[in-house]
Parts: C-alpha cells; structure tokens; sequence
C-alpha cells in the first residue's frame, strides 16, 4: 500500500543531513514507493474547521544537493495517511498553537505522529514525574528558598533546568558554597516569577547520557552521548556531547517496560528517553533524535522499523 505522507518540521534547508532523524525517515519512506510532503508550522491553516497546508511535494537524495521542493499547493491536511510532527523545539506558544490545529484532524482518516494532545501533554521535564520510581530526586518550583533547601537536602549538588528548554540550553549545575548559586537561582527563575525542574546531580553523567529510542512503547535502539573533555556535565549533541556505542541493561528495559502502557495511551509512538546513572532525566516527544548515530555504531538501519510501524498504524 502506497501512502501519503506530511512532514512538518524544521525549514529543509537547514538540516544536518548526516544527524538529521527526520531526514532518514522521509528517505526510507520514499524509498518504499510513499509520496513525501514537506511542510512548515507557518503552511499550516484552518479554514472552516478543516485543516490544510501549503504542501511541497519533496524528493530527497543523499548528497550535497540533497532535496528538490515541487510547487507549494493548498493542500486538506486529511487527505494524506500520516502526518509527522517534527519541528524542533523550543516548545514554545507557536508550537502549542500547532498542535491544537492539528489536533482538529480526524485521525480515523489521518494518523499524526506523535498524536499532537499527548505531546502537549508531555513537556520534556514535567512528563518524567508520571514514573516517579524511576527519575531522581526532583522539584518543580519557582521559589528560591525551596530551591536552596533541595539543593541542602541533595548534598550540596544539584541541576536546575527550565521547563521550556531544550538541547541543555540554559541548564546548570549548582554546587552547595559556590559564590555564584544564588545568581544562577535567580537567573533560572527570573528571580522567582518562573517555574523550574531541578534534580539531583547524578555522578554518573560523566561516563554518558544514554538516549533510548522508543517506537510504541518497545526500545529499538541506543546512543551514548558523551560529554566534553574539561569538566562539561551536559551531553547533549547540541550542547558538544559525542555519541558513543551503548547497550540496553536490564534496568533500562524496566524503565521502557514501565512507560510503555502510558506513551501508548498518549499516542506517543516515536520517543526518545535519557537516562543517567539508571534513572530518566527527560522524555522527548516532540522530534526526538539519534536514529544515525545509533545506525553508525551498531550497523543498523532503524528507519525501517519505524516506517513498517507506521505502514501497519495507517492500514488499520
């Protein structure tokens, strides 16, 4: 069965097309004989309660001229099989906009990956707390004085994030004594007017952060990333971590058994989770990434699992 399908992401024109997840993923699928649409979150509009898109046709290949864009046409959203929410973070107010539109698709007709309610429920930091045996000690919290006491009561050692985040940006590492911690807690909160995750610094984080690609609620796959040499905690690839091959212990089973029944429920097909030292410090839904590295360390192709799940999802 050949199929339609959008993808909503990020301008083509600006991807790493040796890193870029979405990019492998419209390859595989046009590779299958699949019509590839490209959009931006700005093609999107509703009209009499109806969605519709300026729509591209895209044809990709490998190389330095890597797509080619046909005429953008007005296009009803429901008339293609699968839709793809991939537009990066940050998640900010246009992207929750974008997920009510296409939350007005009949996904009887048109299956949204991920389905765009779960990933409004699912901020990257607060979505954690559904599985509280499995994060580390946390608070959310725009107060300083509350702040001050985790960090006490964590050893003197904790990370503060902000919930809108993404890539470690904006994320710190607040040690008990430091000159500079109630700066920084001021600085994170916008001197208490917003609210942020902290958690207790995890030692382990200097052998690694391990991202785990979920595909409904099964773990197919896992990178490493390493941070920095010179004493970098963050491993985020955007943030300078390099990804190094990694295997799925025991415990990180556990912990994808333990989520499995809530992604599905959510609609949350396509995930990548992050855990330290055996614990989840984040849950991405909104573009997780890491197909590539994980291919290029374990010789694997993990695209094709992912467009045969969604071959199956739309023939149902």
């Amino acid at each position: 069965m050949k199929l339609k399908m959008a993808f909503v992401m990020d301008p083509v024109g600006t991807i790493n097309t040796e890193k870029d997840t979405t990019y492998v993923l419209m390859l595989e699928a046009q590779a299958r004989g699949h019509e590839v649409y490209y959009l931006e979150l700005r093609d999107m509009y509703v009209k009499n309660a109806s969605v519709f898109g300026n729509a591209s046709r895209i044809t990709l290949r490998k190389g330095k001229d890597y797509y080619k864009l046909g005429k953008r046409t007005p296009t009803a959203v429901e008339t293609f099989d699968a839709v793809w929410m991939r537009k990066d973070p940050p998640f900010n107010q246009d992207y929750i906009y974008a997920t009510y539109i296409l939350s007005l698709i009949n996904q009887s007709k048109t299956k949204v990956i991920n389905d765009p309610k779960g990933i409004r429920e699912s901020n990257e930091k607060l979505y954690t707390l559904y599985f509280p045996e499995w994060i580390p000690a946390s608070i959310v919290t725009k107060d300083i004085d509350q702040l001050n006491k985790f960090l006490a009561e964590q050893a003197g050692e904790i990370v503060v994030k902000p919930l809108d985040g993404h890539g470690g940006e904006g994320v710190f590492y607040v040690r008990d004594g430091d000159r500079n911690s109630n700066v920084i807690l001021e600085t994170i909160t916008n001197f208490g007017k917003q609210y942020v995750l902290a958690q207790r610094f995890i030692k382990e984080v200097s052998e690694g952060d391990k991202r785990i690609i979920l595909l409904n609620g099964e773990p197919i796959g896992a990178v490493l990333r390493v941070p920095k040499p010179g004493g970098e905690f963050r491993c985020n690839f955007h943030s300078g971590g390099s990804p190094a091959k990694s295997d799925l212990t025991e415990r990180d089973f556990k912990i994808c058994k333990a989520l499995s029944r809530r992604l599905r429920k959510d609609g949350l097909y396509f995930v990548g989770i992050d855990v330290i030292g055996g614990y989840i410090t984040e849950i991405n839904t909104t573009s997780p990434t890491g197909i590539q590295e994980i291919n290029r360390l374990n010789g694997v192709k993990l695209e094709t699992e992912v467009i045969d799940f969604v071959e199956k999802l739309c023939s149902h």
